[in-house]
Parts: structure tokens; C-alpha cells; sequence
């Protein structure tokens, strides 16, 4: 693949008051520090699980290395290989750590799968890697690896509620355990550590390949990036899931830095856990954002709405202001008293700032955490790039905005807008597949994201779009419909938005509601609460439609949407229309909802 022409480039180190990338050995692998920190540190604590009744538990560096070597042992004892593939199936909880340090301790590939997947979704995951055994949670789980192999393949499915930690535990003996450490002193920053096959929103998904070296370097530079904002004595909450890559980094990242990293139980149970947990920082996805924010707007009624408002409204005004004047500032200190400071005591009352992946955060929402005492420090990053390539940092963020590149990152902007990143952060290729890997890497080491986006004067990224999302109107206008999208999003009543009009006169979009929010809306208005009497009522259709409204105030006329639908339920991962990081499939929400989309076009 020949490499764009670029328009402007930058790196971590573009301008001189950016930190210096941090050299990470070439003997360095993901149980480095774990080894390292078992020795110098083994009673300080770095794992806290749940232990029931709001309590944790606190596990130790010497606790866990030492819980890590026995279960190595036993994979070893199994007969898994140095570079077998070994998958894991697990909500997060604080046994998919263990197994994932184990495997990567025998020398071996973990394969991260949804605990959401179905079986036919697993089945190509465990056949494209040739994973030799499976992790998985409980008994859901192990039914569905089980379905999946094929018959006569001779695999282990390991299950967590099964007690299959203390199993291998037990397999292992003196001979294992040194087969461990030597395994262990082979690795290098080289050798490959886990295949995340991606979301899969056209056709199957492809197998990342990552290494050592590349979440060990992304981790460190991150913490480089960040200024030292998160270190010893920091803790976080871990309930987005471990197969996602941004997931997967926050535990490389909280293990080389010595960050307490907690497991919450469920996200039913989120809210408590926050409370009772107390994190000094949180790292989400903008969705959890927008549900905390609507939660709180929809249980203000009456007097509070008011100062509800009052308070988003000032907030922003401060936000916005940079240098606020002292009737700013004092209108947001009486915000900060009526609704910020319960906001804060809602996640625990430490939390220092968050930070925020996945997909765009709306700016409102960033204004409003901002002016609550949570800045949100928003990032951009692919599985292809151990997640990372850039983040705001509490030091220099700008909202709107997804930051400055990590230390030793490269960016550069194609002449077509793509965005191409360069640096040790980015994967090595897709497991088996050279001619997918050839499509995105060129000759020059580059990563084309498929992402659209510009950088400023001061070398901060905006994300503007996708390439292959891009909307070609019948009358040859290019439309990017994530700018669109994301605001619709962002009122309280909306679940997912997804902009059309391929080769169509006119944009439009189709809306689904969010459960929980348009059932109270019904409450509050006496109205049906059933699914499809809500997308129908006139009351629905206003709201959305002043939500539309609001979002074609952020394009020209030819980009806005003119039409839209309110779908009778939300998009499903049973029904393969959204991926487990909630990704639109827009192919399969097109061919399901085709005839809801001729009548938009056939007015």
C-alpha cells in the first residue's frame, strides 16, 4: 500500500514541553513488574475483589505472583505450550487476571472472547486461532465454548465457579514451576501476548495481534502522558470488559504502575460499588457517562429540574470560559453545592478525574463533569494500537477534542483526512489473515485507522469521521453521520442513533429509546409504557425531535436529517445488530429495519 500524501504531522515529543517516550528493555514482558514487585513489595496490595456486603478484599503482589506461578504450572502440567492460544470467556472479575498472567506466564497467547458471545461468534474465534483450551466463567459459558469446538477437537474448557484456579493449582509441581521461570526468562517485548479479535462490524471479525512489547510500552507511555496522575496509592474500578483492548491496557497499566485495581461485581450493581469502593479515578465509555448524567437530569423534577439546569448551564459557562470571571466562578460554586458535590459523592467521593474511551464523548457532557470536579480526559485509540495513540491529560486537555499523541507516537493526517499512526504501541498484523494486514500497514510502518480527523496548531486530535461510514447522498453530498449521531445521543431518551442516506435524496436516521429512560418519561406523562405505543406517541417523537433538531444545528443544511424513526425496541447483540463494545453493524440494522426505511423515503 503506497503511503498518503500527509497534510500535517505530529508526535508525542512534536512540541518540547511533551514528555519523552520511556524506554521499555527489550527482556520486558507483561510479568516483569509482577516478579519484580512480589520481591521488593510482596504485602502492599494490588488486586481488590469483592468480598460481599460493600467489602473488598485485598490481594497482594506476593499473593498474586505466587497464585500466578501455581495456575502457570498447571496450564504447564496440561500440556499448553509455549505459544499455544488459550481463551478466555469471563465477565471481568478478578479470576480472569489470574488466568490471563498464567497463561502469558507458561509462555502462551491469550484469546480474549465476550462473555456475550454466542456460540457460532466463539466458534470462529476458537477455530481462527486454534486455541488448545478455554477459560470460562460458569456453566453459560463453558455450554457455549463446548458448542462451539468442533467435535473431536481435543481442547479443555477450564470454568472459573468450577473451581478450575485451584485445579491447576494443584496439577503443578516443583518440575512445572521451574518449566514457569524459564519460560518466563525467555520472553521478550517481541513475542506475542494476546490475539483481540476486533468487533466484527463487517464480516468476521480479525485476530489483532499484540505483543508484549506493545501493552508493556503503551501502559508506560500512557503513565508518561498522563504526568503521573494515577501511581501508588491511586486505585480504580474495573467493570468494562477484559476482552476489549481498552480494558485490557487499564490492567497492564494499573499493574505497572502499582494502582489498586478493583473489580466491580456487575454493572446492575456499579452505583453501589462506586460508593462503597471509593476510586481516586475512573475509566469508562461515553455510555456510562450519558447514563449518569441522564439518571441524574430525569430524578430532578419540579424545584430540583431547575437547578438541575441551572447547574448544567453554569457549568458549561465556567467550562467554556477558560479564565472565568468571578460571576462565573460563583455561579458555579453554587452549582458545585446543589448538585456537583452529590455527583461526586454518587462515585465515591476520591475521584480525581476520568478517562474515557471507545467511542466520542458528546462535549456537553464534557463540560458538565468538568465544572462537577471530574475532568474527563478523552482518548483515541484502536485494538490495532493497544488501544491508546492519543489522550488529553489533566495538565493540557481540550475538550472536543481526543488530545495530544503518547510519547514516541507518530500521527499524520492522509490528504484524503485519514488518520495514520506510527509507533511500538501498534499491533504486528491480523492472526493468518496477510492481506487484511497488507490493507491497513504499509511499507513504511503506518497504520491506516479508517478514521477521519484533524489536528490543531497545538497538536490536538479531533475525530471527524469514519471512511467507510461516510454517507454519499443522491446528489453526491458527503456526510459523516458520527457528528450527528453522538448529539442525538446524548439526550436522555435515546439509545442508539444511526444516520442514512446512501444514495438517497435526503439524510434521515432511525432512533431506538432507552429502556429505563422512556419508561419513567411514560410514568412522569401517563403514558403506555409498552415498547412499541412509546415509539409511536406524538410525546416521543417531540422529544426526539428536538434532539434532532439540536444535532443538524451542528451541520449544513445538505448534511442534515430531514426524516427520522422511532424503532419500536433498542438494537440487540442477540439479534447481531450491535457488537459487544456497542458498534452498530449498520449492514444488519439496514436489512432488519429495510421496510421502516423505504417509508421514510417513499413520502
Amino acid at each position: 500500500m503506497p503511503t498518503a500524501a500527509s497534510t500535517h504531522t505530529r508526535t508525542g515529543r512534536s512540541e518540547a514541553q511533551g514528555p519523552r517516550p520511556v524506554d521499555v528493555p527489550p527482556s520486558t514482558h507483561l510479568t516483569t513488574t509482577l516478579w519484580e514487585r512480589a520481591g521488593s513489595s510482596p504485602d502492599q496490595a494490588i488486586l481488590r475483589p469483592p468480598a460481599g456486603d460493600g467489602e473488598w478484599r485485598d490481594v497482594t503482589w506476593g499473593e498474586l505472583a505466587e497464585r500466578v506461578r501455581s495456575v502457570a504450572a498447571g496450564l504447564v502440567a496440561s500440556g499448553v505450550a509455549a505459544g499455544d492460544r488459550v481463551a478466555l470467556m469471563s465477565p471481568t472479575r478478578v479470576e480472569w487476571t489470574v488466568a490471563d498472567l498464567a497463561v502469558l506466564a507458561a509462555g502462551a497467547v491469550t484469546v480474549p472472547i465476550y462473555d456475550t458471545s454466542s456460540a457460532e461468534q466463539c466458534e470462529w474465534i476458537l477455530s481462527d486461532s486454534g486455541a488448545v483450551a478455554a477459560f470460562a466463567a460458569g456453566s453459560d459459558e463453558r455450554g457455549r465454548l463446548e458448542e462451539a469446538w468442533e467435535e473431536g477437537t481435543e481442547a479443555r474448557v477450564l470454568v472459573f465457579d468450577d473451581g478450575a484456579l485451584d485445579e491447576l493449582a494443584r496439577r503443578g509441581g516443583d518440575a512445572e514451576r521451574a518449566e514457569v521461570e524459564r519460560r518466563c526468562a525467555a520472553l521478550t517485548t517481541d513475542d506475542l501476548a494476546t490475539i483481540v479479535y476486533t468487533s466484527g462490524t463487517t464480516g468476521n471479525p480479525k485476530g489483532c495481534m499484540l505483543t508484549h512489547g506493545n501493552l508493556v510500552w503503551t501502559a508506560r507511555q500512557t503513565r508518561e502522558h498522563l504526568g503521573g496522575a494515577f501511581g501508588e496509592g491511586d486505585s480504580t474500578l474495573l467493570f468494562l470488559p477484559l476482552a476489549h483492548v481498552f480494558a485490557r491496557l487499564i490492567q497492564v497499566g494499573c499493574l505497572e504502575s502499582g494502582v489498586v485495581l478493583g473489580y466491580a461485581r456487575s454493572m446492575d450493581t456499579l452505583a453501589d460499588d462506586l460508593r462503597s469502593f471509593r476510586p481516586t479515578f475512573l475509566l469508562s465509555v461515553p455510555r456510562v457517562f450519558e447514563k449518569v448524567f441522564n439518571r441524574a437530569q430525569s430524578q430532578a423534577t419540579g424545584v430540583k429540574a431547575r437547578v438541575f439546569d441551572f447547574a448544567v448551564r453554569s457549568g458549561r459557562a465556567w467550562s467554556e470560559a477558560g479564565d472565568p470571571g468571578p460571576v462565573l466562578r460563583l455561579r458555579r460554586a453554587l452549582a458545585d453545592k446543589l448538585v456537583y458535590a452529590k455527583l461526586r459523592q454518587a462515585v465515591g467521593g476520591r475521584v480525581k478525574y476520568a478517562v474515557s474511551g471507545g467511542s466520542a464523548l458528546s462535549p456537553h457532557l464534557a463540560h458538565f463533569f468538568h465544572a462537577a470536579g471530574i475532568p474527563i480526559l478523552e482518548g483515541y485509540g484502536l485494538t490495532e494500537t493497544s488501544a491508546p495513540a492519543t489522550a488529553n491529560a489533566p495538565d493540557a486537555f481540550r475538550i472536543g477534542t481526543v488530545g495530544r499523541p503518547l510519547p514516541g507516537v507518530e500521527l499524520r493526517i492522509a490528504a484524503d483526512g485519514e488518520i495514520l499512526i506510527r509507533g511500538p504501541h501498534v499491533f504486528q498484523g491480523y492472526w493468518q489473515n496477510d492481506e487484511a494486514t497488507a490493507a491497513v500497514l504499509d511499507q513504511d510502518g503506518w497504520f491506516h485507522s479508517e478514521d477521519l480527523g484533524t489536528l490543531d496548531d497545538d497538536g490536538f486530535l479531533s475525530i471527524t469521521g469514519r471512511k467507510k461510514e461516510l454517507i454519499v447522498t443522491a446528489g453526491g453530498k458527503n456526510v459523516a453521520p458520527s457528528v450527528l449521531e453522538e448529539r442525538i445521543k446524548s439526550h436522555r431518551l435515546v439509545s442508539q442513533a444511526i444516520v442514512i442516506g446512501d444514495d438517497r435524496p435526503f439524510i434521515a436516521a432511525l432512533v431506538t429509546l432507552d429502556p429505563d429512560e422512556a419508561e419513567a418519561f411514560a410514568r412522569e406523562r401517563g403514558l403506555s409504557t409498552d415498547p412499541a405505543d412509546l415509539a409511536a406517541s406524538e410525546e416521543v417523537r417531540g422529544a426526539v425531535g428536538e434532539a434532532i433538531e439540536a444535532a443538524n444545528r451542528a451541520v449544513s443544511r445538505a448534511e442534515s436529517i430531514r426524516e427520522f424513526r422511532v424503532l419500536p425496541r433498542d438494537l440487540s447483540q442477540d439479534e447481531d445488530e450491535i457488537t459487544p463494545t456497542l458498534k452498530v453493524k449498520r449492514s444488519v440494522v439496514a436489512e432488519h429495519f429495510a421496510e421502516e426505511i423505504e417509508a421514510i423515503y417513499r413520502r
